[in-house]
């Protein structure tokens, strides 16, 4: 069977050229100042970036009648030091279109979260308009992965770039990312664990902002990954799953349930 993520990269990739098309870079909006994202990261105990999506290839839809701008403000209310943003939409419903109205509506950062592969993507994200954007390492070879990282810093993006085992940080490193997002999902399986990150995280250097994804289900678990260095969980599933988004975060923060 053909690899989950080969299948999304082989329509992403048909999907850019198609946006280079239809959106050319003359025609997207201009540039706006730097985003606040590595300061929302950076400061002391663990931020939450919670995160908004219509589906997920492991769960389906997740039936949320809210949408992403009342969705991402409930996170604002609640405690959330930045909102992720999936805009990928064969596979998770999403579009550039939600980025820019929870951008609009919200004053903490914005993520793009997507399977981004070409400088166009970048500039398009830059100009969405999001504060930051991920970027994996398994859906790159090493000469695309520090061109968009290069690409990112000219255009005042951050890039938290995703990775799931020892090899891919190695190559992260290697690249000069500043930013590691720690994926506990296995893209083959699709299994959680928070392991993954707590072993990984003795293997990332001091200085480098560390992000644990996916899997966090409980307040216990971001104390357990605070405990282990991290400086930040993105959390997406947990919240959506609940029925109440704004509340299932409150309860994770500790601050009521």
């Amino acid at each position: 069977m053909q690899d989950i993520l080969e299948k999304i990269l082989e329509n992403k990739r048909r999907e850019v050229e198609e946006r280079k098309k239809q959106f050319p870079l003359k025609a997207l909006p201009p540039v706006l100042k730097p985003g606040r994202f590595k300061a929302a990261l950076a400061k002391p105990g663990i931020s939450i970036i919670s995160e908004f999506k219509r589906k997920s290839l492991s769960a389906g839809s997740y039936g949320n009648d809210a949408g992403p701008v009342r969705t991402a403000l409930e996170y604002e209310q609640n405690g959330a030091d930045a909102v992720s943003i999936l805009t990928d939409f064969t596979f998770f419903g999403g579009s550039m279109e939600d980025l820019t109205a929870v951008k609009q509506a919200i004053r903490i950062p914005v993520l793009r979260k997507d399977f981004i592969i070409d400088p166009y993507q970048i500039l398009e994200s830059r100009r969405g308009p999001a504060d930051a954007v991920l970027l994996i390492v398994k859906a790159m070879d090493d000469f695309t992965l520090k061109l968009l990282l290069r690409l990112c810093a000219e255009s005042g993006l951050d890039a938290l770039v995703e990775v799931h085992d020892e090899a891919e940080l190695d190559r992260a490193l290697e690249a000069g990312a500043g930013f590691i997002g720690v994926n506990n999902r296995d893209l083959q399986s699709f299994q959680t664990d928070i392991r993954t990150s707590i072993d990984l995280v003795r293997h990332i250097p001091e200085g480098k902002i560390k992000v644990s994804e996916s899997g966090i289900k409980s307040s216990a678990d971001i104390r357990r990954l605070e405990e282990a260095g991290f400086d930040a969980v993105l959390i997406g599933g947990a919240l959506l799953e609940s029925g109440n988004a704004g509340q299932a975060l409150r309860g994770l923060r500790g601050n009521g349930s």
